[in-house]
């Protein structure tokens, strides 16, 4: 498959400046993102028609995108700008977002030749989808130097891809997505947003606020040197309405309640087929690794609330227990994990984190980690040509044991992309009782 080529690169600022001043102190949540990569997720569109890819001046959708993108960086200044740091006299730092219009990075490429069959029907995804985005091999900190934000589109021979890269300590999951609907809406003609983002980040009461942090626990250079992205491929398994209604039906009866939700008893399954298809020593403890959103559990942090409002969480079980035992018990398990995280938790985890701070991590593969959340708004995004056919992902944070949930084109249906050694994956495709749940 032929690789991408470069047709040019540019900067685009904010319509109007407004994101020529201010600045956004960044509290726990976010700063605990320092050391991954930047969040990168991508649209794969038909081909628009004409006239609106080309006239006698050049390519119109290239300029319709880049002016559609000023004006909605008019309504989220923040990603616009920089990282910057404050350090205090007592060895002491702070980080803070400032809006300074620096401006984002844009690029339009091609994939000559490729077409979207070469993207969507392969059994694994093809390695060039990670050049569909920019900013690749960043982590976060980086953003002091970097743009937060990397928009590429990259034309196919019948198709369109729009990359979009966003720095994870200003941004999670659902305020990736929020941005993006923003986009495709003004790109469509909307002049005002359905659902304008609030900016101003949540602190407990009485906390002292810029959050300080030692000096000395902030050397993130150094400790990302030792990562080395594994030989690892991915491939997306459907699971249609159906079937996950099947599965939740299972994983209910199979413990006497009601509570376990369709996703649970998803990833329950998914998780059992993985340590079975790995060949984990059956005395060995394998934990499941999700977040749990914040925005459900405050009153004071709206929906719309944008930047990092999500609390890491596990369950862990021995790899027998995990496979003899059947996907209800798993699947509780996470039920009764996500139902003990209460708004307290996060409090006392937000409080407590300044004093001993840690930063999220990429999994060396004991683990498994799911991320993103198929409730998102993926297949929404119209910018006026109509809706994507396909979501992929780029190349970072992807280690043996990633798996990224996203909602399916069909309305009920759940896409799982699974990031593991080449060897487990084609253990899982023989796996009857797990692809028995799989639409093909």
């Amino acid at each position: 498959m032929a690789g991408v080529r470069l047709i040019s690169t540019s900067t685009v600022h904010a319509a109007n400046g407004r994101a020529s001043s201010g600045r956004i102190e960044l509290n726990t949540w976010d700063i605990r993102k320092l050391q991954i990569g930047y969040i990168q997720k991508g649209l794969l569109f038909p081909k628009p028609k004409l006239p609106l890819q080309y006239n006698s001046s050049g390519n119109m959708l290239i300029h319709h995108l880049k002016t559609s993108l000023s004006h909605t960086l008019h309504c989220f200044p923040l990603l616009a700008g920089r990282l910057a740091t404050t350090q205090h006299e007592d060895d002491t730092i702070s980080f803070f977002v400032d809006c300074n219009n620096a401006g984002v990075l844009f690029i339009h490429a091609a994939a000559d030749g490729v077409t979207i069959s070469d993207i969507i029907k392969p059994v694994y995804v093809p390695s060039i989808v990670h050049s569909f985005f920019s900013l690749n091999g960043l982590h976060n900190y980086k953003g002091i130097t970097h743009p937060l934000l990397g928009i590429q589109i990259t034309d196919l021979a019948d198709g369109i891809f729009i990359g979009c890269s966003i720095n994870h300590v200003v941004a999670d999951g659902a305020s990736f997505w929020h941005f993006l609907n923003s986009w495709s809406e003004i790109s469509k003609g909307s002049i005002y947003l359905s659902k304008p983002p609030v900016f101003q980040r949540w602190f407990p009461d009485g906390m002292d606020i810029p959050i300080r942090i030692p000096q000395s626990c902030v050397n993130v250079e150094q400790n990302n040197e030792d990562f080395i992205l594994p030989p690892v491929r991915e491939r997306i398994f459907h699971f249609s309405k159906e079937n996950i209604t099947k599965l939740k039906a299972k994983a209910n009866a199979e413990m006497g309640t009601d509570k376990i939700s369709s996703l649970q008893a998803l990833l329950s399954h998914i998780w059992r087929s993985a340590i079975h298809n790995r060949s984990f020593d059956p005395d060995q403890e394998t934990n499941y690794r999700f977040v749990v959103g914040a925005r459900q559990r405050f009153q004071e942090i709206p929906d719309n609330y944008f930047g990092n409002a999500i609390l890491g969480t596990f369950v862990t079980m021995k790899a027998k227990e995990l496979v003899e035992q059947g996907i209800g018990n798993s699947a509780w398990r996470m039920n009764r994990i996500i139902a003990a995280t209460t708004g307290e938790s996060f409090k006392k985890v937000f409080e407590c984190w300044p004093a001993s701070p840690s930063f999220v991590t990429l999994s060396n593969g004991e683990a498994l980690i799911t991320s993103s959340s198929p409730r998102f708004n993926m297949y929404g995004n119209d910018f006026g040509w109509g809706k994507p056919i396909a979501i992929r992902s780029g190349s970072s944070n992807k280690f043996d044991g990633m798996l990224t949930l996203y909602c399916g084109a069909e309305e009920g249906s759940i896409d799982i992309e699974a990031c593991f050694f080449p060897e487990t994956l084609e253990a899982m495709a023989n796996d009857q009782e797990f692809m028995h749940i799989v639409t093909v």
